[in-house]
């Protein structure tokens, strides 16, 4: 089936919709974080920057070719549920990509060698996940069974071990199981019982809501990573536990036994991201659920909490994934749109037509969506790197003492990825529906599909309110502002060294005061606070800060990580013979943290001054006045 002939194209034989950056990936592992240096040593032993190079060249290919086929279709003919049989049937168009997709076997790059994995840096991993997502989001989000396989091997017992290894080998399905219908994302607030039976196994009953890929036909078994609540454990999350629980059960052969009694009741109509089943899942209604304890441990949310972190990675990469290709549709269209007369002979009406990137708003579009979607690349990837350095210091035997500093920066950094990643996205994927008109909200671009399975990101996986939350109260005041304090001074660090020729002066200037302000609004927050032991009211000014530290942090270490990339594309420029391409690829760089530099950073000013006289009037205004 695929893309028929006229979507995503004028006319003639179909096109992909996906465009991937690798130019600028690449710059990030290798001219920037110098991830070559990493590999060809362990943990990474196997794997060295030509095979690095080679691995993402294939995958992109792959994304813009059987992936990027199926995802219109998909849209438009989306997975079929039999309600009477509880089973969904996946397009066929959506089963071709998906076999292309495994058939390929680069899941396994993000694998230990114990489940026939190579075990590579999460920054290139995070770099593979970029082009599959961007491509066609749904794939990655069916094949998560590796990754559930991967967190159920570190978590398992001896017996749940094999059961990863099988769910690799077998390509079986995954998903992680938290959210029910009255409880939201209030996870502590789950009613979903566990009861141990005799055997040592136990009986799941409940219903869990908004689960991803829980049904399918891409694969012979799936099994769930469940939050329960076991008989005679206390209320709220610590009295939560995990289970697996499949949708097969297992002999102790390896052959597929009985159907379990967790069954899909109910696949939710979405506005967009269609192709991905998002199901209502009922255990224990007509038969046993049956589950066995992860690790034989009660520590559900601490277990739960590891999937999750790799679950909001995922979803900050799917965010700019998305941008980074809207915005290359877009400018792709801005270069061959022609309309109107250039601005300065727009009173000539002889004036010859020009492309509309020629004109001031347009650009201006452009190289915002452009200084995003390479920022908020950056920031998944510079991330990433953080969590290279923890395997590698793992390999390495070093302390957690010894590896804090780093540690508490990657725990800082997660819900400015999915936060930030998320709400700039869809934000910027307007700006790219903008650039192209009414052409834009036409289903003949695949700008309005990405739009709207773009906004399921900054909803799922924890809202933006809760990661703004979580930022503040546990990743600074747990913290007692180390990280945060840390990741500020590297900042300010680079915002006072001296460039080339002194060049990137005003720049630099620029994101000095702006780490000024980011502090200031942090101290405000913590003074209010602090203000709440006394005066409990205070803390609603808290509550009304929350997310504008998160996006003030987001744009601060975006315009670092685009200055620094500027200050390393300055050098090139200086001091190596260059092609027209390279050239005008690191000029497309200085240009972006300029621009960002000069009309984003000079807005945290006025987002400090809100925070610093934060009233409680909206709080006091009469429910019935909204």
């Amino acid at each position: 089936m695929g893309i028929s002939t006229g979507e995503f194209g004028e006319g003639g034989a179909a096109m992909s919709h996906y465009k991937s950056n690798l130019r600028d990936i690449e710059f990030n592992l290798f001219e920037v974080l110098r991830r070559q240096e990493l590999l060809g040593h362990p943990p990474y032993a196997e794997l060295d920057e030509e095979t690095a190079r080679g691995i993402l060249a294939e995958i992109a290919r792959l994304a813009a070719g059987p992936l990027a086929e199926s995802f219109a279709d998909a849209d438009r003919n989306p997975p079929a549920f039999d309600a009477a049989t509880g089973s969904v049937r996946i397009p066929e168009s959506l089963r071709t990509s998906y076999r292309a997709f495994m058939d390929a076997g680069f899941y396994r790059i993000s694998l230990p060698a114990e489940l026939g994995g190579t075990l590579a840096p999460r920054s290139l991993n995070w770099s593979m996940a970029e082009l599959i997502l961007g491509a066609n989001p749904s794939i990655w989000m069916y094949a998560s069974g590796h990754s559930m396989a991967r967190a159920l091997w570190f978590l398992g017992s001896e017996e749940q071990k094999r059961f990863a290894k099988l769910a690799v080998d077998r390509e079986w399905g995954g998903t992680m199981v938290l959210t029910e219908p009255d409880a939201g994302s209030d996870v502590g607030a789950g009613r979903t019982r566990a009861i141990a039976q005799p055997d040592g196994t136990w009986h799941i009953e409940g219903v869990k809501r908004f689960i991803t890929s829980a049904e399918h036909d891409l694969a012979e078994n799936i099994f769930h990573l469940v939050l329960a609540r076991p008989e005679g454990h206390g209320p709220g999350t610590k009295g939560l536990s995990m289970f697996l629980v499949p949708k097969y059960l297992v002999r102790e052969d390896g052959t597929l036994g009985e159907r379990n009694g967790v069954v899909v009741t109910n696949v939710e109509h979405k506005m967009g991201l269609k192709a991905s089943t998002t199901c209502e899942l009922t255990f224990g209604a007509d038969r046993p659920a049956v589950g066995t304890l992860v690790g034989g441990v009660h520590e559900g949310i601490r277990q739960m909490f590891l999937i999750i972190e790799e679950a909001r990675m995922m979803v900050g990469t799917k965010a700019i994934a998305t941008l980074s290709t809207g915005y290359l549709n877009a400018l792709d269209f801005a270069r061959t749109r022609a309309q109107g007369a250039d601005m300065t002979q727009m009173t000539d009406k002889a004036a010859p037509r020009v492309t509309i990137i020629h004109h001031p708003d347009v650009r201006r579009m452009l190289m915002l969506q452009k200084a995003y979607a390479e920022g908020m690349r950056a920031l998944v990837l510079y991330t990433a790197s953080l969590a290279d350095d923890l395997q590698v210091a793992a390999a390495q035997g070093r302390s957690d003492e010894e590896t804090a500093p780093v540690a508490g920066t990657y725990d800082l950094l997660l819900p400015v990825v999915k936060g930030v990643g998320s709400e700039r996205s869809s934000e910027m994927l307007t700006l790219s529906l903008q650039t192209l008109g009414g052409s834009g909200y036409l289903q003949d671009y695949p700008i309005e599909q990405y739009i709207r399975d773009a906004k399921i990101d900054s909803l799922y996986e924890g809202t933006t309110g809760i990661q703004s939350i979580d930022l503040f109260f546990r990743k600074i005041i747990r913290d007692n502002g180390k990280a945060f304090g840390t990741l500020l001074g590297r900042i300010r660090e680079f915002a006072a060294a001296e460039g080339g020729n002194g060049r990137l002066k005003a720049e630099r200037a620029a994101l000095a005061e702006a780490a000024g302000h980011v502090e200031a609004i942090a101290g405000a927050m913590t003074g209010f606070l602090l203000s709440s032991a006394t005066s409990p009211a205070e803390i609603y000014k808290v509550g009304l800060n929350t997310s504008r530290l998160l996006m003030a942090l987001g744009d601060l270490v975006i315009g670092w990580l685009l200055l620094t990339h500027a200050d390393i594309t300055q050098r090139r420029l200086d001091d190596l013979p260059l092609g027209a391409a390279d050239r005008d690829f690191y000029a497309g760089k200085l240009a972006s943290a300029r621009f960002f530099a000069a009309t984003v950073l000079p807005r945290l000013a006025a987002e400090r001054r809100i925070a610093e006289e934060t009233s409680l009037d909206l709080m006091e205004v009469p429910e019935a006045a909204f």
